[in-house]
């Protein structure tokens, strides 16, 4: 068994960056836009560190307590982005990758931790930089590559959190840990196609587990599978366990506007969190929400070396006390 109950673990903070592209989605009320992708800064990735230490350092200011852990992971080799600016702080840390599925992750083992009494509290951060994912996954995006309308581009942005045991309007429930699916699937481009049974296979397990019924949630919100993976995830799930989902949003698929017309959507890791805490909760209509985060866990080495790519998806139950959620 894969799935964890909690009793004891709340959501007490979080704080959301992202760029103008975000913001002129379907995103609101977003805590800091940032106005060009160098930040200020000289390369891509010095910028994605200055964001994550940005809202690390907000979520901060509003947070007095000492912070016992910190869990954190993002797209880049080696996870070189938050080593580099956890480096400022003094906390001791967990580095972590689930690629797009990250944030999910950090959310699970912070919860075990904190449910079992180990620690009293952790921070999390996750982030995605669109034109630091192009260069490392894909190509630069100075080469003037074409993409396929079944490909997502990687949403800009970084989010942090504040776990402890103090009680808040959002609770953390439970949790599934998924497995590493293969589905055989070898086209770099089409994440959403390589992602969707992983998101499928992990909801089944959660509510096998956990003894649940999918009406037992007023809505399950999977992470950056986009319009390709998200009409894939349901007939999955339909063929497979002739199990019909109606309360269902793709974070990756709502993120941008269709005018927009950015291919099949979003993806990264902070598509699932950012479009939880700046659309979802937002809009207090969802007092359950089942989180399925899901990633893509290939190289650009393993892609051209033909072999298929693996998935994953962890998922986690919220309580939202609506009347109390500022």
């Amino acid at each position: 068994m894969s799935s964890f109950k909690y009793t004891n673990v709340y959501l007490n903070n979080y704080y959301t960056l992202a760029s103008k592209l975000e913001q002129q989605g379907n995103l609101k009320k977003i805590n800091y836009i940032i106005d060009d992708y160098y930040f200020e800064e000289k390369t891509f990735e010095q910028a994605e560190i200055k964001m994550q230490q940005l809202v690390i350092d907000k979520i901060l200011s509003e947070y007095h307590n000492q912070v016992d852990l910190v869990f954190g992971g993002e797209l880049s080799n080696q996870i070189a982005t938050t080593s580099y600016s956890l480096a400022k702080y003094n906390f001791p840390v967990i580095g972590i990758y689930s690629a797009c599925a990250t944030f999910n992750e950090s959310l699970i083992l912070a919860a075990n931790m904190i449910d079992s009494s180990q620690i009293n509290n952790a921070l999390t951060i996750t982030s995605s930089h669109a034109l630091n994912t192009e260069k490392q996954f894909r190509y630069p995006v100075e080469y003037g590559a074409p993409k396929p309308e079944r490909s997502t581009i990687t949403a800009t942005g970084a989010v942090s959190c504040i776990l402890s045991s103090k009680k808040s309007p959002i609770k953390i429930t439970a949790s599934t840990i998924g497995k590493v699916i293969d589905y055989g699937i070898k086209d770099a481009f089409n994440m959403g196609a390589v992602m969707a049974p992983a998101a499928a296979e992990t909801l089944y397990d959660h509510l096998l587990d956990l003894n649940k019924k999918i009406t037992d949630y007023d809505l399950v919100l999977t992470g950056d599978l986009g319009i390709v993976g998200s009409k894939l995830f349901k007939e999955y799930l339909l063929k497979k366990y002739d199990l019909k989902i109606k309360k269902h949003i793709d974070a990756g698929e709502i993120l941008y506007k269709k005018e927009q017309k950015l291919n099949a959507g979003s993806s990264g890791p902070c598509t699932l969190p950012l479009v939880l805490f700046n659309k979802i909760l937002k809009e207090k209509k969802y007092s359950k929400i089942l989180l399925l985060a899901t990633g893509s866990l290939h190289s650009p080495v393993v892609v051209n070396q033909k072999l298929p790519i693996p998935s994953i998806s962890h998922a986690i139950s919220l309580e939202v006390n609506l009347d109390a959620l500022s």
